[in-house]
């Protein structure tokens, strides 16, 4: 059941219960209230002695949907039914309006004073508890933390959750399990259709029930974006943007119409059209808030979303993860998920990327260490000089693969890089200035020493131009060394560094006719270039490094591999390389054994050269327009190339009057 948010969470679930299934609300209520006090547990078994009679027991939903015994045909006599149970209903309500009324931590409510006059409003303040623990704790414990403290109401949320969070040095080895509470849901269409289609159908049994369907709605802000129907069906054309977009909107008429009513339809769903960006760029660019301001209540901003890689916000300091639809389900209801309180593994990064390196560089690295470290149900928590020397978007990158090195979520906290970016990407000066205020004085800023789980340590200094593969993103590759370990895949086993090809096939040529021209493809061949997914899409040092490599390129008169792409051909293990974040064989196509991951100028260089089977250091990657061979550093730009792009581009303004168009909920 989805009702609107109202000063009291319990009266909202007495308000669905009276509305929606008397017995099921009954029976999820009194599992719940089984360790209150002797107060309530005197109420409830009054009511369940109330509950013998013959219109209680016709109701029998065990599951939360609308029961196949209930006689449709009746819906008067199933109006009368619920109206035996509002006494009740009132009685609980009451006696749960007064349980909320009296929350625990009242005493910590803390007013946030305006720099000039005035309040941004109200929060409940970890330093106001007094407790030397809480001074230690992980920042990304301490978002986990504050939640508890602002939702406790010794019902779904008690205070010894709250307890057991703060002395988390101790509780977090013992595996105990605390409720917690995001502050909102994403969405990306695929996972959300769903959702939106319970949200119409409890409409639709409202309006059976003679009710006011308008009840129905989230009890926490859902933000679904459009992003997953895309198809490159028309590529190498002036074009093929519009076309591709034609052609999805057309395959997905039906889906769009259903989700632009939903848009309309429900408060507190904002819903992103398709075109507007990857849902995890749309997230970190112009969806996070950092910190919510609901009814005068500041809190951090928290997500759940249905998709792996929600942990791309985290690069933002915003806690969040991927989840299943019943458990995105539940948040949208407003209710708490049970999670173990997770142990958290401080990365230390030091030093500053060298001349060249790019984010996916250092991601790659990051996943391999984190992978050999055992980071499975654990939080990973970057500090340390070196962020500061890592944009946004490079922090992005990697908490984006927190999937692929295993840990549900890797932290950057706030600091003067978030905030700096905040304004880049459209919030105004009093929204950020109301952020930094709220996170300082809620000691969430960094500012002083954390006690981790465990630690790890990396000089980004120490990065080097890397690739992935070639079946797992944390089998990293040098470069330098990227030749000599594709001929001894071509020799190992059959695994996952190993194709098992005979020596005398190696040198195997299947030679083929393409628009006419002859081609001939090898093992190592590259058949498909891809600069694809939100690990890379949303940094533009390595979309408009791309760019840069891809130009240099043109002006030496080199040119991407006419074949790559729109052509396979069997018994040849040809490769993908690829800007994504999975490499799985099987993943990318079908008959591609050896998948690549590497960043977006990197993916342009395989392009043009071909084929994996090269040294990008010793061996040129073709021959120019003039023809002299073209090697790897003529096209490889440097950092202060991309950086000098990036100034000069028109990303500042493109991304304010973006924002501003999602914010005002008629984006693009």
């Amino acid at each position: 059941m989805y009702i609107t948010a109202s000063s009291s969470p319990s009266s909202s679930l007495l308000r669905a219960a009276s509305a929606y299934s008397p017995t099921l609300f009954f029976r999820s209520s009194f599992r719940n209230l089984t360790s209150t006090n002797q107060a309530s547990l005197s109420v409830i078994n009054h009511h369940r002695r109330s509950l013998t009679s013959t219109a209680v027991r016709s109701f029998h939903c065990s599951v939360p949907r609308w029961s196949p015994r209930l006689d449709w045909r009746s819906p008067l006599n199933l109006r009368s039914e619920i109206r035996a149970f509002n006494p009740i209903i009132e009685q609980l309500q009451r006696k749960f309006a007064t349980m909320a009324a009296e929350h625990p931590f009242k005493a910590v409510l803390t007013s946030l004073p305006k720099p000039g006059g005035g309040e941004f409003g109200k929060f409940y303040s970890l330093p106001a508890l007094n407790d030397p623990r809480i001074d230690k704790l992980p920042y990304s414990i301490r978002i986990l933390l504050e939640s508890a403290i602002r939702n406790c109401d010794n019902f779904q949320v008690k205070k010894e959750d709250v307890e057991k969070i703060i002395d988390w040095e101790n509780t977090a080895p013992r595996q105990v399990e605390i409720p917690f509470k995001p502050a909102r849901v994403l969405l990306q269409d695929f996972t959300g259709v769903p959702a939106v289609v319970d949200l119409a159908c409890m409409r639709d049994a409202m309006h059976k029930l003679g009710s006011d369907t308008s009840k129905i709605n989230p009890l926490v802000p859902v933000d679904l974006v459009i992003d997953h129907s895309v198809q490159v069906d028309v590529t190498r054309s002036e074009n093929a943007v519009q076309a591709n977009m034609e052609l999805e909107f057309q395959r997905n008429k039906e889906r769009f119409s259903f989700l632009k009513w939903g848009s309309s339809a429900f408060r507190n769903m904002l819903v992103v059209p398709p075109g507007s960006g990857i849902v995890h760029q749309v997230n970190l660019e112009y969806l996070g808030r950092l910190v919510f301001n609901t009814d005068g209540i500041l809190y951090p901003d928290s997500v759940v979303g249905t998709d792996s890689h929600t942990t791309m916000i985290d690069g933002l300091g915003v806690a969040g993860w991927g989840v299943g639809g019943i458990e995105a389900e539940a948040a949208m209801l407003g209710q708490p998920m049970s999670m173990v309180l997770p142990g958290v593994v401080g990365f230390q990064l030091s030093g500053k990327l060298r001349n060249g390196v790019t984010a996916t560089d250092l991601v790659l690295t990051v996943t391999q260490m984190l992978r050999k470290h055992g980071v499975v149900g654990k939080f990973v928590e970057f500090y340390g000089d070196g962020m500061g020397e890592l944009s946004l978007a490079d922090r992005a990158t990697i908490a984006n693969m927190s999937p692929e090195y295993g840990a549900t979520m890797g932290f950057f906290p706030v600091d003067h890089v978030t905030l700096q970016y905040l304004k880049l990407t459209g919030r105004s000066d009093e929204t950020v200035a109301m952020i930094e205020s709220y996170l300082r004085a809620n000691n969430m800023f960094p500012q002083q020493e954390r006690v981790y789980s465990s630690y790890l340590e990396l000089n980004l200094a120490e990065v080097e131009p890397c690739i992935s593969g070639p079946k797992r993103p944390h089998d990293r590759v040098p470069l330098r060394e990227m030749k000599a370990d594709w001929n001894s895949c071509l020799n190992n086993k059959v695994g996952f560094k190993g194709f098992a090809v005979p020596k005398e096939a190696q040198g195997k040529v299947a030679k083929f006719s393409f628009h006419g021209q002859p081609a001939e493809l090898k093992h190592g061949s590259v058949v498909i270039a891809a600069i694809t997914s939100c690990t890379n899409t949303s940094n533009p040092s390595v979309m408009l490094g791309a760019g840069l490599v891809a130009k240099k390129a043109c002006e030496l008169g080199l040119q991407v591999k006419p074949w790559i792409k729109t052509s396979l051909a069997p018994d040849i293990i040809a490769a993908a390389v690829l800007s994504g974040n999975r490499n799985f064989e099987g993943r990318v196509h079908a008959l591609t054994r050896a998948n690549y991951l590497a960043s977006p100028p990197l993916v342009v260089a395989y392009a043009l050269a071909g084929t994996v089977d090269i040294d990008f250091d010793k061996e040129p990657i073709e021959t120019g327009k003039d023809g002299k061979s073209v090697y790897f550093k003529d096209i490889w730009p440097s950092t202060k190339e991309v950086v000098e792009a990036i100034q000069s581009s028109v990303l500042p303004n493109m991304f304010k009057s973006t924002y501003e168009a999602i914010t005002k909920g008629n984006p693009m």
